[in-house]
C-alpha cells in the first residue's frame, strides 16, 4: 500500500489539485490495496491546463515536424528502457497479466516510434492550377488544442495511440485518463516531459468524470476531442458538441463476432477464439463475445471451447501462468455478474465455466469466465458485457452467419475462420464492421493499420496509421501567382 500522490503535469510543472483533494487508485486483484493517489481536480483547476496548452500551441507548431518527431522517438526509447516498471504499474492498477501488460508497453512505444518517423513524410504537396503563371499547394496544419479522453482497459496504449499523431501533427494536448487507471498516463506524461516536450504541450487532468467531464469538454479553446469509452458516453459527447465546430472522434463499444465455418482449421479457430474472448478478462472493445458456428462443426467447436474454458487459470496478474486476471473494479464485477444472471433468466444456458477458488470469491474483482448457449434475442448476445463471457449460436450457411454478424447495433470488429478464399472475401464484403479478420482474432491490429468501427462503435474518423493524421490536421490550399 502507498499513499504517494502522483501529480498532474500542467504548464511544465507537476502540481496537485488546488484544494489538495485526491483519488485513491486500487489494485483490483486485492481487498482494496491502494496502488497510488492522484489529484481530484475540480472545474476550478481546468483553466490553468487549457491556458498552458493554448499558450504553447504556436511555439510547438513552429518547432516543425522534424523537431516534434525527434521528441517522440526519444520518448519511445524511454518507454522501452522502463518497460518492466511500466508493465508492473499496469498490472497493479488495472489487473492485466504481466504478459498482457508487457505487450501493451511495447505497443505504446511503437506508436511513438511510428509517428515520430512519419515526421519525415510530406505534410503537403503541389497541385495543378489552370491559371497561367500560377501554382498551388495543399498543406496540412495542426488544429490547436485537442482533448483526449481515454479508458481504463488499455491505460497506456490508448493514450499513446492518440497522443502520438496529435503531437507530431503540431497540436497541444490535454488528456483525461479514466479514474480507475490514471497512474500510468501520468507516468507517460512524465516520460514525454523528460524526452524534451516543451512546457504546456501536454497537460494532464485527473478527477471524477461526473464532476468535471462536462466542463472539460466545453472549454472554448478545444478544437477537437478524441474519446474512447462507452457508447453511451460517446454518443452523448457527439450530441453535446454537434454544431460547435469542434471536431469529434469516438471509439466506443463492440459486440464482436467470430464465425467458424465447416471447413475451418478447428485447432486454429479454438485457440484464437479463446485468446480473443478471454484475454484481458474480456475487457477489450474488440474482444470476441459472439461465436457463430456452422452446423457441421458446431458440436465439435462447442466441445473444444468448453474444454479450453474449464482449463483457464484465473489469478492475480502478477502471478506466473495466469490466463485471466481480475476485472478492473468491484463495480465492474457486479455489473458483469448481473448481466450474466439476466441472460440466464432470459433462457441462456451455461456450457462451461472456469470456477473461482474460495479466496477469489471474496478478495478482488474476479469474474468466472463463462461460455454460454444463447438465442439472438438474448441480452447476452445483443448487449456489451465487457467481461469474460462468450455466447454461441449455430447457423446453417455463410449468408446466415453474415446476417447474424450484422444483426447488432455495433460494428467494430468481426472474424471468419475458413479455408475457402471465396467464402473469406464474401465475408469481408458482406459484414458491416470497420475491422475484419480472416483466420485471425477480432483484435490485434498493427499501429500503422487504420482502426475504428461503424454504427454505434465509432465515428467517421479512424485511429492509427495515416488515417489518424486526417483527424488531427486541417488542409489549407494556397494559390501563388508568380508572374
Amino acid at each position: 500500500m502507498t499513499d504517494v500522490l502522483t501529480p498532474n503535469l500542467i504548464g511544465g510543472e507537476f502540481v496537485p489539485a488546488r484544494d489538495g483533494s485526491f483519488i485513491d487508485v486500487v489494485n483490483p486483484a486485492t481487498d482494496g490495496e491502494i496502488v497510488g493517489r492522484v489529484p481530484a481536480m475540480s472545474a476550478d483547476d481546468l483553466d490553468a491546463v487549457f491556458d498552458a496548452a493554448a499558450g504553447a500551441a504556436s511555439s510547438w507548431r513552429a518547432l516543425g515536424p522534424l523537431g516534434r518527431g525527434r521528441i517522440l522517438i526519444d520518448a519511445a526509447a524511454l518507454i522501452r528502457a522502463e518497460a518492466d516498471q511500466l508493465a508492473e504499474l499496469i498490472v497493479a492498477e488495472m489487473g492485466k497479466t504481466r504478459a498482457e501488460a508487457k505487450g501493451e508497453v511495447g505497443k505504446a512505444a511503437e506508436f511513438f516510434e511510428y509517428y515520430g518517423g512519419l515526421a519525415r513524410l510530406p505534410f503537403g504537396e503541389m497541385i495543378p492550377d489552370t491559371r497561367a503563371g500560377t501554382f498551388a499547394t495543399q498543406t496540412r496544419e495542426p488544429l490547436g488544442v485537442v482533448l483526449l479522453i481515454t479508458p481504463w482497459n488499455d491505460p497506456l496504449l490508448t493514450p499513446a495511440r492518440k497522443m502520438a499523431p496529435a503531437l507530431v501533427s503540431g497540436n497541444t494536448v490535454v488528456i483525461k485518463p479514466a479514474t480507475e487507471t490514471p497512474l500510468i498516463t501520468l507516468h507517460l506524461a512524465e516520460i514525454l516531459h523528460r524526452a524534451g516536450l516543451p512546457s504546456g504541450v501536454i497537460g494532464t487532468v485527473t478527477g471524477r468524470g461526473a464532476e468535471i467531464g462536462d466542463v472539460l469538454s466545453a472549454d472554448r479553446r478545444i478544437k477537437a476531442v478524441s474519446f474512447t469509452g462507452s457508447t453511451t458516453v460517446g454518443l452523448d459527447l457527439q450530441r453535446r458538441l454537434a454544431g460547435s465546430g469542434v471536431r469529434v472522434q469516438t471509439e466506443m463499444g463492440g459486440k464482436n463476432a467470430a464465425v467458424v465455418l465447416d471447413d475451418a482449421d478447428l485447432d486454429l479457430a479454438t485457440s484464437v477464439v479463446m485468446a480473443a474472448a478471454f484475454a484481458q478478462a474480456g475487457q477489450r472493445c474488440t474482444a470476441t463475445s459472439r461465436l457463430i458456428v456452422q452446423a457441421g462443426v458446431a458440436d465439435e467447436v462447442r466441445r473444444r471451447v468448453a474444454a479450453a474454458v474449464e482449463k483457464l487459470h484465473i489469478g492475480r496478474g502478477s502471478d506466473a501462468g495466469v490466463d485471466v486476471g481480475p476485472v478492473v473494479s468491484k463495480a465492474a464485477q457486479k455489473d458483469i455478474r448481473a448481466r450474466v444472471e439476466a441472460g440466464l433468466a432470459e433462457g441462456a444456458s451455461i456450457i462451461a465455466r472456469s470456477p473461482l477458488n474460495d479466496e477469489q470469491q471474496i478478495v478482488g474483482a474476479f469474474v468466472e469466465p463463462a461460455f454460454v448457449n444463447v438465442e439472438r434475442s438474448n441480452s447476452l448476445w445483443r448487449e456489451e458485457v465487457f467481461g469474460p463471457v462468450l455466447g454461441m449460436i449455430v447457423v446453417d450457411t455463410l449468408a446466415e452467419a453474415i446476417d447474424a454478424v450484422n444483426d447488432s447495433a455495433y460494428g467494430l470488429s468481426s472474424a471468419v475462420f475458413t479455408r475457402d478464399l471465396d467464402a473469406a472475401f464474401r465475408f469481408i464484403d458482406g459484414v458491416d464492421t470497420g475491422q475484419v479478420s480472416v483466420n485471425q482474432p477480432t483484435s490485434g491490429w498493427d499501429v500503422h493499420q487504420p482502426f475504428g468501427g461503424f454504427k454505434d462503435s465509432g465515428s467517421a474518423f479512424k485511429e492509427q496509421g495515416l488515417e489518424a493524421l486526417h483527424f488531427y490536421t486541417r488542409v489549407k490550399t494556397a494559390a501563388i501567382r508568380t508572374h
